[in-house]
């Protein structure tokens, strides 16, 4: 396989070296479809339905910002959805099937995008090209190409693309970003990342018929076409790769962004080694791993990530930890930071578990209780789309958190393996490993080079 300059990958992939470098910065107002005053509401549209989408919708009308659109291709999701938007406002919103109905809206100035996660970045770029600002759900990106992709549209066309990890909006993990800034911790060599949750086996079932008026090749997207299954329509779809990322990607990339973030959003790993796969449940349908352990070498420390879906005792931090001043038994949290100091040792818990600080024999020197991220991050998204702001979590700090993530992946896909990545030609130092930078795209479903 010829070897891809730098130069060549970045264009291929719609990232130049000023796009990254400016981050964004270089968002104005001269992009926006219209010139929202200081006090004006904000329409936003949301395309996918499901739990998820229906929560960031809750919390951006909580905000302050009126839901103009639905969009979904299941009418069942569509009229759960204006159910449960009477909740929080008063005026319905337009139901659509088609996302182009929603880029084509006059009163749509911004959009969520909480769709499965193959249709991310397609959805978005096709929102920036429309000029409409957009919240889109973690993980951002399918596969390596098409996040750079999405920072290159979201600079073109000058837009506001807020990803959905919301730790970095939080503001125990920024305390906690300025102990580990103030020194006092030492040098930090090791950071161990976890996402060791419980779950079960996972069967999709015989095939079906799609219900009435539901779009099958809509859905499927990009995706190689296969035949309907409701499992997979209904959540099962986590459970495939040319659908999403596994956990890792599902859940663990909010503890990856954390983490990097902590560490100060430091250069490339030089090198990913991963092992992995269907461990207790050998026999079920799932592609992606039960067990996995992925470990990055970065310039001035080493990162390792742990993955579970079986084991019953751990559990994610509850809503009365997060809500209340207490931490998780730190110990069985499935979500939890450990970050190794030199001096001191942090262990942290994303979305609301809080952080400590301890010195040998268990003393705790430093105990922070925290709060939901959530809000704090809707707010940033409404502030940054009215000043054109760069918002916490903008789409070119989050395409490194994505391909850091996409890269454990790739190593456990490509065969266990270790890889060996090259940041300055942008490609592993193994042809299979490549391969899954930019997967196909099924005909009438692509990204163009061009966005």
């Amino acid at each position: 396989m010829p070897r891809m300059t730098r130069r060549g990958f970045l264009q291929r992939s719609g990232v130049s070296a000023t796009g990254l470098a400016l981050g964004a910065g270089a968002l104005t107002a001269a992009g926006a479809g219209r010139v929202l005053g200081a006090n004006e509401r904000i329409n936003v549209a949301l395309i996918g339905c499901g739990g998820r989408g229906r929560y960031v919708m809750y919390g951006l009308a909580e905000q302050g910002a009126r839901i103009t659109t639905l969009c979904d291709l299941l009418d069942s999701r569509l009229n759960e959805t204006a159910e449960f938007l009477k909740k929080v406002q008063d005026a319905p919103a337009r139901p659509v099937k088609d996302m182009q109905a929603v880029f084509d809206a006059k009163d749509v100035d911004a959009v969520i995008v909480a769709t499965p996660d193959h249709w991310h970045a397609p959805a978005t770029i096709r929102a920036c090209r429309a000029g409409k600002d957009v919240y889109v759900e973690k993980p951002h990106c399918h596969n390596i190409w098409e996040s750079g992709r999405m920072v290159a549209a979201a600079r073109k066309y000058q837009r506001i693309v807020q990803v959905g990890t919301q730790n970095r909006s939080g503001p125990y993990n920024l305390q906690a970003l300025e102990t580990i800034q103030s020194g006092k911790m030492g040098k930090i060599c090791l950071v161990k990342v976890f996402n060791m949750k419980n779950g079960q086996a996972f069967k999709l079932g015989e095939p079906g018929s799609p219900p009435d008026g539901f779009n099958w090749d809509a859905w499927l997207g990009r995706a190689p076409d296969r035949p309907y299954h409701q499992r997979l329509v209904r959540s099962g779809w986590q459970f495939f790769w040319d659908f999403c990322g596994g956990d890792m990607g599902n859940d663990g990339i909010h503890q990856i962004d954390l983490a990097l973030m902590l560490m100060g959003d430091p250069g490339w790993p030089k090198s990913v080694r991963s092992l992995g796969g269907r461990y207790c449940y050998r026999d079920d349908d799932s592609q992606v791993p039960d067990v996995q352990m992925v470990s990055y070498d970065f310039p001035d420390f080493v990162m390792t990530f742990e993955l579970t879906g079986y084991p019953r005792y751990m559990e994610k931090t509850t809503a009365t930890i997060r809500r209340n001043d207490e931490h998780p038994y730190w110990t069985q949290n499935a979500t939890r930071i450990e970050l190794y100091g030199s001096e001191l040792m942090m262990i942290l818990g994303r979305h609301g578990g809080g952080y400590t600080v301890m010195t040998s024999a268990g003393k705790e020197i430093e105990k922070v209780f925290g709060r939901p991220c959530d809000e704090p991050h809707y707010q940033n998204f409404l502030e940054c789309v009215r000043s054109r702001k760069p918002p916490s979590a903008d789409v070119a700090v989050a395409h490194k958190t994505g391909v850091t993530m996409h890269m454990g992946n790739i190593a456990h896909r490509a065969g266990n393996t270790a890889l060996a990545w090259d940041a300055e030609a942008c490609r592993f130092d193994k042809d299979e490993a490549n391969r899954l930078i930019k997967p196909s795209y099924r005909a009438g479903y692509e990204i163009p080079e061009e966005v």
